[in-house]
């Protein structure tokens, strides 16, 4: 389990260093990048695979009201090829099967994405790193 949190801490890492928004702000708070070990023992860590390789992570916590999508990370090289999506597809499943709504908070640069995934948007809220979107499926 520890070797499958430090790989699954690195591709958060490098998918989120990836992008300009928040780059600065994680790397004067590298603290920010941390997977519990309890998180994938308790099977909230959904996993993508090709070929043997991890290219895909997302974090579900499944509460009493509703479940939240609380990260959803890709391998930089592999953006665009529809692993987000099925991690979203898979995690809202996981959610519906227990009659919950699947809410995220996002980075307003994911917006699209996330409406395209058939999320809406319920409002904004703040996070650490500034303003975000909360969104519902």
């Amino acid at each position: 389990m520890p070797d499958e949190r430090e790989a699954l801490e690195a591709l958060q890492r490098r998918a989120s260093l990836a992008l300009e928004d928040y780059r600065e702000q994680l790397e004067a708070e590298p603290d920010a990048i941390d997977l519990p070990l309890d998180q994938i023992e308790r099977d909230e860590v959904l996993v993508a695979e090709q070929d043997g390789e991890i290219v895909g992570m997302a974090v579900v916590f499944i509460g009493d009201r509703d479940a939240e999508l609380d990260g959803l990370f890709v391998e930089p090289e592999h953006w665009r090829k529809g692993i987000g999506a099925e991690l979203v597809d898979v995690a809202t499943h996981a959610a519906r099967r227990r009659g919950l709504t699947l809410m995220v908070t996002a980075n307003p640069s994911a917006r699209d994405f996330y409406l395209r995934c058939g999320f809406v948007i319920e409002g904004e809220a703040q996070t650490r790193f500034g303003p975000a979107l909360r969104m519902s499926k």
